[in-house]
């Protein structure tokens, strides 16, 4: 799935998945997707090290993104990075992967401490998941 989330629609898909820590947003591959607390709404602190360990969901220029399923259209959204992509947000947080989800359901990073903050499932409110 790399960093730039490879669809061949015109469109980039969010949407959600039932888990073992409850409903989750999920790209459109079933891929968990996650937040970092040391961002804030719209703007992304997880660069250099960090983001090859949590890369970014980035949408290419050209592209929109959309929700299904339980994620909220009203939610979606984006923010320019100091590297000049184009991060997909939801409720204002960034969203990224982990490095270690490799399939659809993977959850291996739920409320881990790392690059010194934590890191969380996202839920169809736009709210972090901190069940552990």
């Amino acid at each position: 799935w790399g960093v730039v989330a490879q669809e061949s629609s015109a469109s980039i898909q969010l949407g959600t998945r039932e888990g073992k820590y409850g409903e989750q947003l999920v790209d459109s591959k079933g891929i968990t997707l996650y937040l970092f607390d040391a961002d804030s709404p719209g703007k992304s602190t997880c660069y250099g090290e960090c983001a090859i360990e949590w890369p970014p969901l980035l949408v290419p220029s050209g592209k929109s993104v959309t929700a299904s399923g339980n994620a909220q259209a009203s939610l979606v959204g984006t923010t320019n990075r100091t590297d000049n992509t184009t991060q997909v947000t939801y409720n204002g947080w960034p969203l990224y992967y982990y490095i270690g989800d490799k399939v659809p359901g993977d959850v291996t990073c739920q409320g881990v401490k790392s690059f010194g903050d934590f890191w969380w499932l996202v839920k169809p409110d736009g709210t972090k998941n901190t069940k552990t």
